[in-house]
């Protein structure tokens, strides 16, 4: 049984570009508090207040706060971990040394990632020369953009692998998502950030303590929009688009984030992006755009 929410185009469309925005707006924010909290915390922080805003939000609904089965706890641990505190702990850690654009530019890449596994689970999803063509065409546009981080004195190489690890985390979490037989979006948003808040809470106090925390005295407001408005509100207009639309064309949000990012870092913080990271950038959205438009007719 497949419980897929009904939406139009337009309304997916609409839905993909807030998320976007949000998300966007997260990179300048976590880029701007890297120097305050080390990587386990912020990502704690931004899984706690997330999560706690869903449960008011549940609360106030008077729906079930807890899981209702053991499947239900189960996917709540898994997409807690690959969308939630492993994804938000690489992008802290990256962007400590990486631009907030460039790294959204890196992570730019997930669909890419998406498609090759997807194609492995469903038929609607299968790779055709087209969408191969866009996943060499991305790929190419990556090595462009995190060579020089590679190597040279300037290299951030583990920077630019993190990033590379969200976007497969991410990736890895939106096959699960699309292959569970039954689920509500936004109980999977609020599991999400339940767990993700849960086990990077426990990791920052075991290895780092709660001075880790100290300096939310002062940037509590920054907390509060990278956690409330940039992570519990696009997560749950994503799920929403993941379930109603599948994986790869879902994913198609990962090519309108790094424009956000790139804009609002520029704006907010004043980054500058060089004109050889922008052919980069632009390389791997068209290789994005070229597999996330592709369709596959299905046998009967």
């Amino acid at each position: 049984m497949n419980d897929r929410p009904a939406l139009s185009t337009a309304q997916a469309l609409g839905l993909m570009l807030v998320a976007a925005f949000l998300w966007g707006l997260s990179f300048p924010i976590i880029r701007v508090m890297a120097g305050a909290f080390p990587p386990i915390t912020l990502a704690a922080l931004r899984g706690t207040v997330s999560a706690l805003t869903l449960l008011a939000w549940f609360a106030l609904l008077r729906e079930d706060l807890m899981p209702r089965n053991r499947r239900e706890a189960l996917d709540w641990l898994i997409i807690g971990a690959l969308n939630g505190w492993i994804a938000n702990l690489l992008v802290a850690y990256a962007m400590q040394t990486l631009p907030a654009g460039k790294a959204a530019m890196i992570q730019a890449c997930g669909p890419l990632i998406t498609a090759v596994i997807a194609s492995q689970f469903f038929a609607d999803e299968r790779i055709t020369p087209r969408r191969l063509l866009g996943i060499l065409l991305g790929l190419g546009g990556v090595a462009v953009l995190i060579g020089p981080r590679l190597f040279g004195e300037a290299a951030t190489p583990l920077a630019a692998m993190a990033m590379m690890g969200v976007a497969l985390s991410y990736a890895l979490g939106n096959i699960y998502v699309r292959l569970l037989p039954v689920a509500e979006p936004k109980r999977l948003a609020l599991g999400q950030q339940v767990m993700s808040g849960l086990f990077a809470t426990a990791l920052a106090m075991m290895t780092l303590g709660p001075e880790s925390f100290s300096a939310l005295s002062t940037q509590y407001q920054l907390v509060f929009v990278m956690a409330v408005l940039c992570t519990a509100a696009p997560n749950v207009l994503y799920m929403i688009t993941i379930r109603a639309m599948g994986p790869t064309r879902a994913s198609m949000i990962g090519y309108l984030v790094p424009a956000w990012a790139v804009l609002l870092s520029a704006l907010l913080i004043g980054e500058v992006i060089a004109f050889r990271e922008v052919v980069a950038g632009v390389i791997i959205l068209a290789g994005v755009y070229i597999v996330t438009s592709a369709r596959v007719r299905v046998r009967d």
